[in-house]
């Protein structure tokens, strides 16, 4: 009883903590001609309420492409119908056609906002109760307090309640796909991962482990026997969960292309803004999108990125765990953060979900992680007026996590998952030791550098010659801080083998 009360009561303060930084500003408010993603959320409710689906995509009179046309896939579409049709019925004016362009009021923004709420109530939350409710050998306090800083991580919060996006309803369907598969239920995690990837097609982040872990699967169970049925089983689900998706959309292979042309705009180029990954860096000192043509980008984006999944992915379908699974989900994530073709700043919450769900097993660094995560969005979240919230919420997030997850205790190879590559060095370098002491002098140098940047950011001004060094720095400094991570978690997936006795103890 106690528990539940617990974890009803974390709950409660997470949603407070939503509701409260709702209530601030949104992106692109009082800004046209474009506004900003708030009026984009709005579109596309107007667009879809009053357009046949054949036009959704498509450039006409009425559905002017160039003022944020839909380009993600058809969940998200159907998600904005959804809610249109309640708006319609709430007040017609917040999604007439092409009058409604930049609608702002109270009441409208107090509707948007529930929205996301409702989808979060829905979708996201339950999810992460599910998954801490049924992490194996793990005490309930301990449940409840991952619950609750989960819940709490300030990136998702502040762009889907402040920018004002919908993250939580892919992040939670990937979320439902993670849990199914950790209970063994291969097909309706498969048709749970489908639904994400059709709401939101960065859900490819988390694509191939999906696939690698399934694949490993069938493997062990032998393709020539029981393994080649559930193989089969598993791609008729994907191709009749997509075929549901695209239906309407069907009708023609134009409308198909259309639709893809939407979702993979490689026009857009390499990178957009001042985004935390490699190629934005190193345009600091090689201006990369004047160096190379967009195909050698594209192409170079492409071999860096598969380069940098391979040995996490051949580890995953050799060995499939669900714990590698997960730090594979974590791997592969980064990996398309930095280094896949058209990124965005809001694209690194692809890798802060998988990094929350192995908070368990390594605290502090995952801690460590969620605070790079939110602090590179930083840039973002000042221009849109939120650089309050940044810091309640993240003071919020750091104190709460200290406190419940004990990030502060003992550090040692055995709490990094870090003894068998330690055990491996130490063949040929006997002196080799990693000291706890060092780990957290790192942290707390981590966090200097990054409350001075933040302070810079909000008080200083740039010289007139340099007006974007703050930003450059905060991606510079967040893009070297998650090469370290995915070093370091391709160290955890790869050196790490479980005790046979033990895994089958687990499952």
């Amino acid at each position: 009883m106690e528990t539940r009360a617990l974890a009803a009561l974390a709950v409660l303060l997470a949603v407070t903590v939503r509701w409260a930084v709702s209530l601030g500003p949104y992106s692109g408010a009082g800004k046209p001609p474009m506004f900003g993603d708030y009026e984009a959320q709005r579109h596309w409710q107007e667009i879809t309420f009053n357009l046949p689906v054949h036009q959704w995509y498509f450039n006409t009179t009425d559905n002017n492409l160039q003022y944020w046309g839909l380009d993600y896939p058809p969940l998200t579409a159907y998600h904005s119908l959804l809610c249109a049709y309640i708006a319609n019925v709430l007040e017609p004016d917040w999604v007439s056609l092409n009058t409604s362009h930049g609608y702002e009021s109270l009441q409208h923004k107090l509707f948007m906002r529930a929205t996301v709420l409702v989808a979060d109530l829905i979708i996201y939350i339950p999810a992460v109760i599910l998954f801490c409710i049924c992490l194996k050998e793990t005490p309930a306090k301990r449940k409840i307090s991952l619950l609750f800083c989960i819940l709490l991580y300030p990136g998702l919060i502040l762009i889907d309640y402040g920018h004002f996006q919908y993250n939580s309803v892919s992040l939670g369907l990937a979320l439902w796909a993670v849990i199914a598969l950790s209970s063994d239920w291969i097909l309706l995690g498969s048709v749970a991962f489908c639904f994400a990837l059709n709401y939101k097609q960065m859900e490819l982040y988390h694509s191939l482990p999906f696939f690698c872990y399934l694949l490993g699967k069938c493997l062990k169970k032998g393709l020539t026997s029981r393994g080649l049925v559930v193989l089969l089983k598993i791609a008729v689900t994907v191709v009749v969960s997509f075929a549901l998706c695209w239906i309407p959309f069907l009708t023609s292979t134009e409308q198909v292309l259309q639709v893809l042309r939407r979702l993979f705009p490689v026009g857009r180029g390499l990178f957009e803004d001042k985004v935390a990954n490699v190629w934005c860096s190193l345009s600091i000192l090689f201006k990369i999108k004047n160096i190379l043509s967009p195909e050698t980008q594209l192409r170079l984006s492409f071999a860096c990125t598969l380069l940098s999944v391979i040995p996490t992915c051949i580890k995953l379908t050799a060995r499939p765990s669900f714990g590698g699974f997960k730090f594979a989900l974590v791997n592969c994530s980064l990996s398309f953060f930095l280094y896949s073709f058209q990124v965005h700043e809001k694209s690194i919450l692809l890798v802060s979900l998988p990094v929350c769900l192995i908070m368990n097993e390594v605290p502090l660094i995952s801690t460590w992680f969620l605070l790079i995560s939110t602090f590179s969005m930083l840039p973002l979240l000042i221009k849109n007026g939120l650089f309050v919230s940044y810091i309640i919420t993240t003071l919020s997030f750091i104190l709460s996590s200290g406190a419940l997850l004990s990030i502060h205790g003992k550090i040692s190879e055995d709490s990094l998952k870090l003894k068998p590559f330690c055990i491996s060095i130490r063949r040929y370098l006997p002196w080799f030791k990693i000291p706890g002491y060092l780990i957290r002098l790192l942290f707390l140098g981590s966090l200097l550098v990054m409350a001075a940047l933040t302070f810079a950011s909000a008080v200083l001004a740039p010289p007139p010659s340099l007006p974007d060094l703050f930003p450059v720095l905060i991606s510079g400094v967040s893009c070297a801080h998650f090469l370290i991570f995915l070093f370091y978690f391709n160290v955890v997936h790869i050196w790490n083998s479980l005790d046979e006795r033990k895994k089958k103890k687990i499952s």
